[in-house]
């Protein structure tokens, strides 16, 4: 009867996370600078994307933004250079 639409997700749930590309993006448009690092993790069962960024001024933020969506959870100063 549905022909096999009804129970079909318009999106699969892959689909939905922000790529480590647009990551980037997202956060040199909040803090200017040298893109250092981007990794990915697990937080509180929330994936993240952790966007290390050098300013001009050599201070080394950290922008964590929520991968399914994109918004920016914190921008944090970090204290040490690894």
């Amino acid at each position: 009867m549905y022909g096999g639409y009804y129970y079909q997700s318009p999106t699969p749930m892959f689909r939905q996370r922000i790529t480590k590309q647009q990551a980037r993006e997202i956060a040199l448009q909040r803090v200017p600078g040298k893109v250092m690092h981007v990794d990915m993790d697990l937080e509180n069962g929330v994936l993240v994307y952790e966007v290390f960024i050098l300013t001009p001024n050599n201070i080394i933020y950290e922008v964590e933004i929520l991968a399914k969506s994109g918004r920016i959870l914190k921008i944090e100063q970090e204290d040490d250079i690894d």
